[in-house]
């Protein structure tokens, strides 16, 4: 979607979460996809970030590589870091895709809440805010003096989220994990992993950090809901190891209920095959398959004119098809090689068999579906350039939406925080940049240390 073809919005149609600040001191992905989803329905978003320092795991700043390590590392099939065109520019923390994708709808103010200048600051946007969001080890939180029980004395309305990866309480408190460390210790690693393999080949996902963005947003608003009826703030504590283990009950439940481990499952079913991804025409090209009864396992031999399948007295029933499927998978294998993998889907769906083309990211965009939808939006953002973005993800009757405005740049609204929300007069402004605790890029200081 482009901005000439955005509706109107009038009063009629707010988006629900106006009114609503958000202070954001999150990192990685999960805590800013909180705020990402947050931001989209309306809530205003001020992420909290020093120039002072670089805030590691966040806008890359900390790993700025040339452009010809770039493009190695784009030949390697690495993605996330890279900047627009394998150049890093002159401010190469603004040109972070991994920074990015999660970046609109948002304000940036540049704070230390380390120094005593920062603390000032960060505590006057608190009385200003509803939510505060953030997802560091517990002990960062508790060294930086901003626990909820003490920023509940500066807003006893506030709502806070805590998202450290095990909780902030038991023997891994203070146990710092990424989404695929929690994957593994929680056991969805080894679930995915193949039957004859091992779970370093599975490679990274970070499945809990997306459940926990989507979880940690619907916490929030669930507070504010609360608040609204009652009047009360809370801490909200949500450990990213926690949010994600109920996307995997069945299997725990299987185990508590009857003593079964689930064990490695790769692309499988328990009680379906064929179900996994079979090879087509062309190099790396793979189409997915999902057999739930004797009928579309019929179906699916008459598209691929697979009479030996259908007549195969190992894949005649269902439970002889699970027993086989190691066989079945080979078989099916050698037959769809010779189809288009998106002609196949096309004709699979016809006939009510569960099918779709395994598509890169290339062929993701230039998906006919998402087109027809709207889903990618143009964004253009000042030194970086015009680019599609993944849209919103939600349709709404009553209520059009649409991304605001691009990816916020390091300290971007610096000016309007300090001065017009925080009160800070222009004088105590300007002097907080001379001295290089306000800015839109890191000191000197910093960048030299970097190099």
């Amino acid at each position: 979607m482009t901005s000439d073809a955005r509706p109107e919005r009038d009063a009629a149609h707010r988006l629900p979460l106006e009114g609503i600040r958000v202070a954001d001191i999150t990192v990685v992905w999960a805590g800013p996809h909180v705020t990402q989803l947050l931001g989209e329905w309306g809530a205003d978003i001020v992420r909290v970030e020093p120039v002072t320092t670089i805030q590691p795991y966040s806008r890359g700043a900390e790993r700025i590589s040339t452009e010809a390590q770039y493009r190695y590392m784009g030949s390697t099939g690495v993605t996330m870091g890279i900047p627009p065109d394998f150049d890093p520019g002159k401010d190469p923390w603004n040109r972070s895709p991994a920074f990015n994708s999660h970046a609109r709808n948002k304000r940036s103010m540049a704070c230390d809440i380390r120094l005593p200048e920062g603390r000032e600051a960060f505590f006057r946007l608190i009385e200003q805010c509803d939510v505060i969001v953030e997802n560091n080890v517990p002990e960062t939180i508790e060294r930086a003096k901003i626990t909820y029980e003490i920023l509940r004395e500066v807003n006893p309305r506030l709502i806070m989220l805590r998202m450290p990866a095990y909780g902030l309480s038991g023997p891994y408190k203070n146990y710092r994990g990424f989404g695929t460390h929690v994957e593994g210790m929680i056991g969805h690693h080894l679930i995915r992993t193949y039957d004859d393999g091992t779970p370093d080949e599975t490679g990274d996902a970070y499945t809990a950090d997306a459940i926990a963005g989507v979880m940690g947003a619907w916490a929030v608003t669930a507070a504010l809901r609360h608040r609204a009826r009652t009047g009360h703030g809370q801490q909200i504590e949500m450990p990213l190891a926690e949010s994600f283990l109920p996307v995997i009950g069945e299997y725990i439940m299987d185990y508590t209920m009857n003593r079964r481990a689930t064990g490695q499952q790769g692309n499988r079913h328990p009680a379906r095959a064929p179900h996994g991804i079979y090879p087509t025409t062309g190099a790396d090209q793979w189409i997915a398959i999902d057999v739930a009864s004797d009928e579309e396992f019929g179906a699916l031999c008459g598209v691929l004119g697979a009479h030996a399948l259908a007549t195969d007295e190992r894949f005649r029933t269902a439970g002889g098809r699970v027993e086989q499927r190691t066989a079945l998978d080979a078989a099916l294998g050698e037959v769809t090689r010779g189809f288009d993998k998106e002609e196949l889907f096309h004709a699979l769906q016809a006939v009510g068999v569960v099918a779709g083309p395994v598509h890169n990211d290339v062929e993701a965009t230039r998906s006919p579906q998402l087109e027809a939808r709207g889903f990618f939006e143009e964004l253009t953002m000042e030194g970086v350039g015009t680019h599609r973005y993944p849209g919103i993800f939600t349709k709404w009757a009553n209520t059009p939406n649409w991304i605001r405005t691009p990816p916020v740049k390091l300290g971007e609204h610096n000016q309007e925080i300090y001065v017009d929300l925080l009160g800070y007069s222009q004088e105590e402004y300007d002097a907080l940049c001379a001295r290089g605790l306000v800015g839109t890029t890191y000191t000197p200081e910093v960048l030299r240390g970097r190099d």
